[in-house]
């Protein structure tokens, strides 16, 4: 068995919210858990997130006149992304959210002007050698963006865990914990809609710089306020290790703590499950935009993939806050499962409209199970989490999303451009397939491990 997690320390009455009673809905009852101000602070604060890669695009693009040197930028802020949420989410464990926060957001308003800045000086720049300074900016932007929603997921498994008394464990079976995962996954998917669309509005109608400025505004303003707001004392720090000559406990008892390599293995495992079914998920998300620009071009022109593609988005939410209802008796590994071999077997549709309005109905349908999935995948990366963790995990979730974003709309690009659309279609039916069959061992993994408990 894993090693048990460290249990919160009392905390003095108006550190935290009090408990939510048990009257109202389940959603009305999140702000009495975690304070009314921190769904609207976690909400917007990470909007920016979802506005720096397409505001890189469009300002570079703007202002070099070159597809090929914006799309460089745009894809320099994913890998930086990518690379940076993980090394955020271990020093939040280890430093503590609140610290690690403050410091990212001023790194990264920092980082945004310089890109705006950047750009202008390589305007009219052709060659991506001479784009370099635009790039070098892209990525710090992109690797020290505030890893918010993440974070805000491993406040809510602290809070539920506080309210239920019995650990994180018990947390993660929680109704509430539901409840909180379907909000933060419906958030998410919000501002990923919300976020390109804002971008596009106001670069067309004001200038092509605004978006990347109103970025960093937000992010200067709301993540220093999302990060001391007082739901950051319910998470535990990853306590020190011992020194080696420590006398603390005897040698018995430091044997029984220590994982041994086969515990190590199957930890490793069931970590590595759920980030490769985020990585799927991503190359799912980033296959179905860039077929879609594709098909549209099609017929009509490429412009129309975001809205077609907010069609899936819209469903996905909805579908994602119905997950709070779902029967206790449906565990996490069926709803995988489950969730998997629908995406798989819906898929397939995304081949056979020649037109729009077949391919809206098509996109909502097929975003019914994408929400509870991820809803799903991110509930099992708690359960799985080692103790003291929890950030590590969830942000190596997020940037599972955010490398598998850029791998699918590459490998979709190939085959758009050299076979057509239906052929770029095969890559989301394929990563929906890898889903179902990583759900499968991860059924298999979580029943060795004991951790097949409902949520």
């Amino acid at each position: 068995m894993p090693p048990p997690a460290v249990q919160a320390p009392a905390l003095p009455a108006p550190a935290l919210p009090a408990p939510a009673p048990g009257k109202g809905g389940r959603f009305a009852r999140l702000p009495l858990l975690a304070g009314r101000t921190f769904i609207p602070l976690g909400l917007f604060a990470r909007l920016p997130l979802a506005m720096l890669t397409v505001g890189a695009l469009t300002l570079v693009t703007a202002v070099t006149g070159s597809y090929a040197v914006g799309g460089a930028a745009a894809g320099a802020v994913g890998i930086g992304s990518a690379l940076g949420a993980p090394v955020l989410g271990v020093l939040a464990d280890r430093l503590g959210q609140r610290g690690v926060l403050l410091v990212s957001a001023i790194a990264n308003t920092a980082a945004i002007v310089a890109l705006i800045l950047a750009a202008y000086l390589i305007s009219g720049v052709q060659d991506l050698a001479a784009g370099a300074p635009a790039l070098a900016a892209a990525f710090v932007a992109g690797a020290s963006c505030p890893q918010v929603g993440p974070l805000a997921r491993v406040r809510w498994m602290a809070l539920t865990s506080r309210t239920s008394g019995a650990g994180r464990a018990a947390g993660a079976t929680s109704a509430a914990l539901d409840t909180a995962l379907s909000y933060e996954s419906t958030a998410d998917e919000l501002t990923f809609v919300l976020g390109p669309a804002l971008v596009g509005v106001l670069a067309s109608l004001l200038a092509p710089w605004l978006p990347l400025a109103l970025a960093a505004a937000l992010t200067v303003v709301l993540v220093p306020a999302f990060a001391v707001h007082p739901t950051h004392h319910a998470v535990v720090r990853t306590p020190r290790r011992p020194a080696a000559g420590s006398v603390a406990g005897t040698a018995g008892e430091r044997d029984r703590c220590a994982p041994t390599p086969a515990r190590r293995l199957r930890t490793l495992a069931a970590v590595a499950l759920p980030v490769l079914a985020m990585v799927c998920m991503g190359t799912f998300f980033g296959s179905t935009q860039t077929a879609l620009s594709s098909f549209s071009a099609s017929f009509a022109t490429s412009e129309l993939a975001g809205l077609l593609y907010a069609a899936m988005g819209l469903s996905s939410a909805a579908a994602a806050l119905s997950v709070a209802y779902w029967p206790r008796r449906f565990t996490v590994n069926a709803r995988w499962i489950a969730g998997g071999a629908l995406m798989a077997g819906l898929a397939p549709l995304l081949l056979l409209p020649a037109t729009a309005l077949p391919m809206v109905l098509v996109l909502l349908v097929l975003g019914l199970p994408v929400g509870p999935l991820m809803v799903t995948v991110f509930a099992i990366g708690g359960l799985v989490a080692p103790a003291g963790k929890l950030g590590t995990v969830m942000t190596a979730l997020a940037s599972g999303i955010v490398a598998g974003t850029a791998l699918g709309s590459s490998i979709a690009g190939q085959f758009a451009q050299n076979f057509g659309y239906s052929t770029a279609f095969l890559v989301p039916v394929c990563a929906a397939t890898a889903l179902f069959l990583l759900g499968t061992a991860a059924a298999v993994v979580l029943r060795q491990r004991g951790k097949n408990t409902p949520n």
